[in-house]
């Protein structure tokens, strides 16, 4: 009588510890596949899923009850009809934890979850009823361990660990495998940063974007489409601060042998973001207004500049080339301790370039994002061709400007960055 009791409690637990597995191991589309039956088990499954909280509950109180009860009887069975174990109960103790203890991880637990991890469907039709009248039976109890698991979570997702951005970084760096290439972690750093960064810093400055003025002939877009080669041009009235529209090259096509084309009719609407807007929200945006170009605005709601989609994906990427892209370089490596970049290139990727912190120069950039811009700032005017400006033992050498702006320097690196290559 007892060892048939046992048996039907290791039965019980067994069923209860595949339920477990057999519910919360579900994909969407066995999930679908229930929700779409009509009967009454069905049903019944997706209720429990839905409140997944209080099955949890339900199955692990079920299963400790029949636990507990099969060790009662074994310890019962031992003790009266296996063996004496009055002059050593010790022994007995331990005899049967190990025998009891086998005896439930492999019936009532690992095998369970093994078949129903091929049966999923199968377990949760038969456990369906079963756990929910369970459920209803056991609901003060079930009640107390949901809110008490409930309380625990939050408190312990409210004293989790912040990872920040460095930290992730770091562990990039840290990372020894040998099949790992540095491209592949320059591209993972970019995912994990381009969510931070703001338009302003990969943007095309408005001094270097090619637009089309409202009022050209179609003969005057044609030229300019041959002699820039790009896919989108930005269309302007009077100044590139009041930007009219898009004018897609594809749109030219049907009518490129027409004489008098009114071309102004194919511009599309242009689509405006701020300075401050993030990366990750201006790809989302592309996205879902599929569009491929964006006009920068500043605070003042003049154009600052223009981005593009690639400027996004280079981003994380790198520098994508197409087979209209020239071979060309923004600098040149002249020796261990000299470049010359052209005053437009952008801080950071400077920065990048000579493998040096971006906040170096956080003190003195303001709020420009190029060479050019910076050194202006240092100056307060455009300095003269031959100017010499050092900051922080870097050298700055202005080559050539002219009265609006800065366009090629020459950088000399401090001779404690020289001292650190050459120890590494």
């Amino acid at each position: 009588m007892l060892i048939g009791g046992t048996i039907i409690l290791l039965v019980l637990s067994a069923l209860f510890s595949a339920s477990e597995t057999a519910f919360f191991s579900l994909g969407p589309q066995a999930i679908q596949d229930i929700r779409e039956k009509d009967d009454k088990v069905s049903q019944t499954a997706i209720r429990l899923l839905y409140h997944h909280r209080k099955l949890l509950a339900t199955i692990l109180i079920a299963n400790n009850f029949v636990n507990v009860a099969i060790v009662f009887i074994s310890t019962f069975i031992f003790q009266k009809s296996v063996m004496d174990f009055g002059t050593n109960p010790v022994l007995g103790f331990v005899l049967q934890a190990i025998v009891v203890t086998a005896i439930l991880v492999f019936f009532g637990e690992v095998f369970p979850k093994v078949y129903a991890t091929a049966k999923k469907e199968t377990i949760t039709r038969l456990m369906a009823l079963p756990l929910y009248w369970l459920s209803r039976i056991l609901s003060p109890m079930v009640y107390v361990l949901e809110r008490s698991s409930r309380i625990l979570d939050s408190r312990m997702t409210k004293k989790g660990h912040q990872v920040s951005l460095d930290d992730i970084n770091q562990a990039i760096d840290m990372t020894n495998d040998s099949t790992q290439s540095e491209e592949e972690k320059d591209i993972l750093k970019g995912i994990v940063n381009y969510g931070n960064i703001p338009v302003k810093q990969i943007m095309r400055s408005r001094l270097d974007v090619n637009a089309l003025d409202i009022e050209a002939s179609f003969d005057e877009v044609l030229e300019r489409v041959r002699e820039w080669g790009y896919s989108r041009l930005p269309v302007y009235e009077e100044s590139f601060d009041t930007v009219r529209g898009i004018l897609y090259i594809k749109d030219l096509v049907p009518h490129i042998r027409s004489k008098d084309f009114k071309w102004q009719e194919t511009i599309r609407p242009p689509y405006f973001v701020p300075e401050s807007k993030k990366l990750d929200d201006l790809m989302n945006d592309f996205q879902e207004k599929r569009v491929h170009m964006a006009i920068v605005v500043d605070e003042y709601g003049g154009s600052s500049g223009l981005v593009t989609m690639e400027d996004v994906l280079e981003e994380i990427f790198g520098e994508i080339k197409d087979e209209f892209d020239e071979d060309d370089f923004s600098y040149s490596h002249l020796d261990e301790r000299t470049y010359v970049f052209e005053g437009k290139t952008l801080l950071n990727d400077i920065c990048r370039i000579i493998d040096i912190d971006t906040a170096l120069f956080d003190d003195v950039r303001g709020d420009s994002d190029t060479l050019g811009g910076m050194l202006i700032e240092i100056q307060g005017k455009i300095p003269h061709i031959g100017s010499r400006i050092s900051y922080n033992d870097f050298d700055f050498v202005v080559e050539s400007a002219d009265r609006r702006r800065i366009k090629r320097v020459k950088l000399i690196l401090p001779e404690v960055k020289k001292d650190r290559d050459e120890e590494a």
